[in-house]
């Protein structure tokens, strides 16, 4: 017997590849984790400059050390030992990246794309700057509209995103959003983003992964 959840997978992405299209955004369903990296990969041309977005999905899928063993130009902010000035100007040339990498907070099943940074690099990415976007999501990041995307940064990705990165944070401490007293310079919830389509057929492709990855 096929597994429910996978089946369930498989129909939902049917449902937002479809209307990710008529978005002018890309949508690609991979069963899971291994057929996704096979899939990007070959997406990137020989020779590449490839950036990287702040992503717990592309590291702990191991798309990070794939995308090492090609021939590009790895922006490589993830390499062991990067002092954290290098890893700025790895961010700052992301935005002129030939193509960029990374993940979605949450995908609605309209097709659109909510994603909040503390930075902002990923989003300022994402929106525009390299030729190629691509998006690796976990199934467990589609929500049914916008506001529940945003409730879905706040309730899970922030909490768990602020304890990762070790900063002080209301949500953090209590695991709740605490919106009033959540203030720089320990926020990491900044700039919050809302792409409804993309202007530029195909730019963005979103990997929809056929298991729960990532925050």
């Amino acid at each position: 017997m096929a597994d429910p959840k996978k089946e369930i997978y498989k129909k939902q992405a049917r449902t937002v590849i479809k209307n990710l299209r008529r978005r002018n955004i890309e949508g690609i369903y991979c069963k899971d984790k291994y057929v996704a990296i096979t899939t990007i990969c070959k997406m990137i041309p020989k020779g590449s400059v490839v950036g990287l977005g702040g992503s717990t999905t592309i590291v702990e899928s191991g798309l990070v050390d794939a995308l090492r063993n090609l021939d590009i130009e790895l922006l490589d902010r993830y390499k062991e030992g990067i002092p954290s000035a290098e890893i700025f100007k790895m961010r700052k040339r992301g935005l002129t990246a030939d193509v960029f990498i990374a993940s979605s907070n949450a995908v609605t099943h309209d097709g659109k794309l909510v994603n909040e940074d503390g930075l902002g690099n990923r989003v300022s990415s994402i929106i525009f700057g390299p030729e190629k976007v691509i998006l690796m999501v976990g199934m467990n990041k589609l929500v049914p509209t916008v506001e529940a995307g945003i409730k879905r940064i706040k309730t899970i990705a922030a909490p768990l995103n602020s304890i990762r990165f070790g900063v002080d944070t209301p949500c953090s401490n209590t695991g709740i959003c605490d919106e009033d007293n959540c203030l720089p310079p320990t926020r990491i919830c900044n700039q919050l983003t809302i792409i409804e389509a993309n202007a530029v057929a195909e730019r963005i492709s979103v990997i929809l992964v056929g298991e729960d990855m990532g925050f």
